[in-house]
C-alpha cells in the first residue's frame, strides 16, 4: 500500500565531474546507474590511476562542471572553461585525464580514515561500481531533508535531491517512487573528510564531521538505487511504495 510521506524535492543537483561543484537544475532524466550525467566523468590521476576526489585533491571544489551538448564543460577558478586534458594537468599541477565512466572506467578512489591528521599510513583505497563515478554499488542517487541539514550548507554534502519535510532516515530499507522513477533505498550514507573540505565562501571545518560523527552515527543522507529509467522534477513528493523489510 502506497503511503505519503511529506518529503518534497525543493532541489535537484547534478555533479558532472567527480568532486567538482555542480549544477543546479529543474528536472532530471534518472536511469539505473543514477541521474544522467551525474557523475559521468572524472579526472584520472596518470601516475596512480585513481580517480581524483577532493579528499586528496581539495582544490577541485573550487572548479564546476556543466553540461553542454551531452558533453561537459568544466570551469576553473581563474574563469578559464575547458575539457583538455593538457590544461586540467597545468591546472593541477600533475598529469590528469578527464575520462567518462560511460567508456568503461570504474574508478579507484582513496580517504584517511584519521580524518584529524590525514597522516599518510591511514589512506585505503577502494573501486567503485562501473557505470558512473559513484563511491558506492549501493548509492547511486543521495537524498536529505532540509530538516536534517539544519544550519549546514548543503554543498558540503554534495546530495542530489534537497527535500522539505522529514524523516528521510526511516525510508531506509523501503521501496519508494519520485517522479516516475522507483528506488529502493539501500543506505544511511556515511561521511568522511570530503564535508570538511573548503569551498568558495566556505572554510575549512572539522567541526563539520565531529559533530556528525558524535550525533549521527557518521552518516548523514539517505542512498538509493534506481530500478529502471524515469524522471523526477522539483515539486515532486516521495512516495512509500513498499515499506522498509517488505522488499
Amino acid at each position: 500500500m502506497e503511503r505519503s510521506t511529506g518529503l518534497v524535492v525543493a532541489e535537484i543537483w547534478r555533479f558532472p565531474v567527480k568532486s567538482m561543484a555542480g549544477e543546479r537544475v529543474e528536472t532530471v532524466e534518472v536511469e539505473p546507474t543514477g541521474i544522467v550525467g551525474d557523475r559521468a566523468w572524472g579526472l584520472r590521476h596518470a601516475a596512480t590511476g585513481t580517480v581524483l576526489t577532493a579528499r586528496r585533491r581539495p582544490e577541485l571544489l573550487f572548479a564546476s562542471a556543466r553540461i553542454v551538448d551531452g558533453g561537459c564543460v568544466i570551469t576553473l577558478p581563474d574563469g578559464t572553461e575547458t575539457d583538455d586534458d593538457a590544461t586540467l594537468s597545468a591546472w593541477l599541477g600533475d598529469d590528469v585525464e578527464l575520462v567518462a565512466a560511460a567508456d568503461g572506467h570504474a574508478g579507484t578512489y582513496e580517504v584517511p580514515l584519521d580524518t584529524e591528521t590525514e597522516a599518510a599510513e591511514s589512506w585505503v583505497s577502494w573501486t567503485g561500481p562501473g557505470g558512473s563515478f559513484h563511491d558506492s554499488q549501493r548509492s547511486r542517487l543521495s537524498f536529505v531533508s532540509e530538516s536534517t541539514l539544519g544550519d549546514w550548507d548543503r554543498r558540503r554534502f554534495r546530495t542530489n535531491l534537497i527535500l522539505t519535510g522529514s524523516g528521510e532516515d526511516a525510508l531506509i530499507g523501503a521501496r519508494v517512487r519520485i517522479g516516475s522513477v522507483d528506488l529502493e533505498v539501500n543506505k544511511a550514507i556515511d561521511r568522511c573528510v570530503m564535508v570538511t573540505r573548503p569551498q568558495p565562501g566556505l572554510a575549512r571545518d572539522l567541526d563539520v564531521l565531529r559533530t556528525i560523527n558524535r550525533e549521527r552515527g557518521s552518516n548523514l543522507a539517505v542512498g538509493a538505487n534506481p530500478l529502471a529509467a524515469g524522471s523526477l522534477s522539483i515539486g515532486d513528493e516521495i512516495i512509500e511504495t513498499a515499506p522498509p523489510g517488505a522488499i
